[in-house]
């Protein structure tokens, strides 16, 4: 488990970071006669969770690599 760490913390924070800035940036902004898509905004946001896992995972990566070498 130790080595999924990365891309688990790196999955939620991406998840939760592009929902809360959706509902700060687009829903607050967006009268509630508009309709929007919730089924994009979910997908939009598991991308973008997926990105960030990404780069947890890299980070991680490079974190390990660095305290072994030493």
């Amino acid at each position: 488990m130790k080595n999924k760490t990365g891309i688990i913390i790196g999955f939620v924070l991406g998840v939760v970071g592009f929902l809360l800035l959706f509902k700060i940036i687009i829903l607050d902004r967006t009268p509630p006669e508009d309709e929007l898509a919730p089924g994009m905004v979910v997908i939009a946001a598991i991308l973008n969770g997926i990105l960030f896992a990404f780069i947890g995972s890299l980070i991680q990566k490079y974190v390990v690599k660095k305290r072994t070498n030493n």
